[in-house]
């Protein structure tokens, strides 16, 4: 069997990239789109959550317009948005919000949805001049890391929180220390 040998492409000069008209809109570069799509080596990675809601439109007022989630896609069935994907504001982790059907249940025992901040005092304080209700407002955890917990439109609880250098080290409840001490 004789060896295919690929031929080599000739390097094509391409002109410089002329000026943008003042207030033109850019076209994103191919650098920043590569650094969304993660190298993932063949591993798995986390997508998405999917969250079922029994309005799209009242669920994107609140992870929209409260939380700051960039709306990335949406679709409509006579004019009513029935699904929706957003982009967290501070990386690259998103939600979809999917229409549940008018019998469907979308309560979510066992499952809870976490967004990380840094300013999480700040940010909870913001929430409640917008009138939003925290359920529990921010404070030190066991594990070393701090939460508020709060629920969306459809009830899913959801837990704002920081954890810093913590975030991806391991955690050791200071109950079971003292335990362990005594």
């Amino acid at each position: 069997m004789k060896k295919q040998t690929r031929k080599k492409a000739s390097a094509k000069r391409t002109p410089p990239p002329r000026p943008a008209k003042h207030g033109a809109k850019q076209p994103r570069s191919r650098q920043n789109n590569a650094s969304i799509t993660p190298d993932t080596d063949g591993k798995l990675a986390f997508n998405h959550a999917m969250v079922y809601v029994k309005d799209v439109e009242r669920g994107l007022r609140f992870y929209r317009d409260l939380l700051g989630f960039k709306l990335i896609e949406d679709f409509r069935y006579e004019n009513k948005p029935v699904y929706a994907r957003l982009r967290a504001p501070g990386g690259d982790g998103t939600i979809a919000l999917h229409q549940a059907g008018p019998e469907a249940s979308v309560l979510s025992d066992g499952v809870r949805l976490y967004f990380e901040v840094g300013e999480l005092d700040n940010f909870c304080r913001n929430l409640e001049q917008k009138g939003f209700h925290i359920t529990q407002l921010p404070r030190m955890m066991p594990w070393g890391w701090r939460h508020a917990y709060l629920n969306d439109p459809d009830g899913h609880e959801i837990s704002l929180y920081w954890a810093g250098e913590n975030r991806m080290k391991k955690t050791v409840m200071k109950a079971a220390q003292k335990a362990a001490r005594a």
